[in-house]
């Protein structure tokens, strides 16, 4: 799955609108539309905020993992 549809998925899930998420983005509603489109690509930092947002790991919001693994267990290292 790609990262355009894991958002949008990930956002239907939590019954909230675009315009909310562009809120927390602090950007306008129009560029995260393109985000959820494809039609403009995530930057790293969004990435990262909307994975925390919605608990979970990087991997699965990039759809490289279809396991929704906890936004904190993922920067615990094993050293």
């Amino acid at each position: 799955m790609r990262i355009n549809n894991r958002i949008a998925d990930l956002r239907i899930d939590h019954d909230l609108t675009q315009q909310q998420i562009a809120d927390l983005l602090h950007c306008q509603r129009e560029v995260y539309r393109r985000y959820e489109k494809g039609d403009r690509e995530l930057p790293l930092w969004a990435a990262v905020q909307l994975a925390e947002y919605y608990n979970v790991s990087i991997d699965y919001l990039l759809g490289l993992s279809s396991q929704k693994r906890h936004f904190r267990d993922c920067r615990k290292l094993d050293l």
